[in-house]
């Protein structure tokens, strides 16, 4: 996986930018800092620093810089970018060659190859016309706009992520495809910004792993899914005796590594936030202590 940096400045600490809350506002950020006032956007400072604040700042800037990049070259990285697609042995493991061509209909070229996920949730989530689904991480949009498709004019896909970056990317992809029963919302996956019951069913490509709060995540999903909804993602699994120096490397957490669960905890996880019909099912290795996998689940009841 590439290296994770974080820029400094002579007017602003490295901690002092970590209270900033765009990427694209560190500048301005600092310039309050170096004039004297606090360190922190218009939107209001991030003063949070516990972990889970930490981990989420420091994978929205690495998806942020993504984005550009993608933005920038129409295309993910080989492994020497923000986000690296291929494993130690330099084999391509998350990204566009993970679909084919029947999986991605419905998705521009574009979306398809700025995938940065680990497998392809739309093909297992058994879609139906009408339904309303909502993608958690939406990034660049593929998965909300196969989904789109699949879902019909009176159905409707959500695509929710943090990164501004990520969202105007979506937004564009989605203006090229001509689909017009797509939404794009910012918010985190920790707070889903939906009422209850509201969705059929929930997907995700490679994101959960990234949470510092993974529990509180699928409460929000089961939150969300109406009564016999149905979640239905793709996302790493951990080796049992996934090593502590992998787990503490920051670095591999924003490549979906080190944050993962093992499926123990993964389908206790699940199970505790009330869902129940669990199946996890490992698809490729994606690195020597982690593998992709399947993983679907249901909310009991019907509507």
């Amino acid at each position: 996986m590439a290296e994770l940096s974080t820029p400094t400045s002579s007017c602003c600490a490295r901690e002092a930018q970590a209270s900033c809350c765009e990427p694209s506002e560190k500048q301005a950020c600092c310039s309050a800092s170096a004039a004297g006032g606090s360190c922190g956007c218009s939107a209001g400072a991030k003063t949070d620093t516990t972990p889970e604040s930490e981990i989420r700042a420091t994978v929205r800037d690495r998806y942020a810089a993504a984005a550009r990049t993608i933005a920038e070259t129409q295309s993910t990285s080989c492994g020497c970018g923000p986000v690296s697609t291929v494993d130690s042995n330099g084999t391509q493991v998350f990204g566009s060659t993970l679909y084919d061509a029947s999986e991605a209909e419905g998705a521009t070229a574009t979306a398809v190859q700025a995938s940065l996920g680990c497998g392809v949730p739309t093909a297992v989530a058994d879609l139906n016309e009408g339904e309303t689904v909502l993608d958690l991480g939406s990034g660049a949009g593929a998965d909300v706009l196969i989904s789109a498709r699949r879902v019909g004019p009176t159905g409707k896909a959500i695509g929710l992520d943090m990164t501004d970056e990520m969202l105007a990317l979506a937004r564009q992809n989605a203006e090229q495809a001509g689909a017009t029963n797509v939404e794009f919302l910012k918010g985190h996956i920790e707070e889903i910004p939906l009422d209850d019951d509201s969705v059929d069913v929930v997907i995700s490509n490679c994101v959960i792993n990234l949470s510092g709060d993974k529990p509180r995540v699928l409460r929000e999903v089961a939150r969300v899914l109406k009564p016999g909804g149905r979640f239905a993602v793709s996302d790493i699994i951990a080796d049992p005796g996934m090593d502590q120096a992998t787990r503490k490397d920051l670095a591999q957490w924003t490549g979906c590594i080190a944050g993962a669960l093992t499926r123990q905890e993964f389908e206790q996880a699940l199970a505790d936030a009330g869902l129940d019909d669990i199946d996890i099912d490992a698809t490729h290795r994606v690195h020597d202590q982690a593998a992709s996998a399947i993983i679907r689940a249901r909310k009991p009841g019907t509507v």
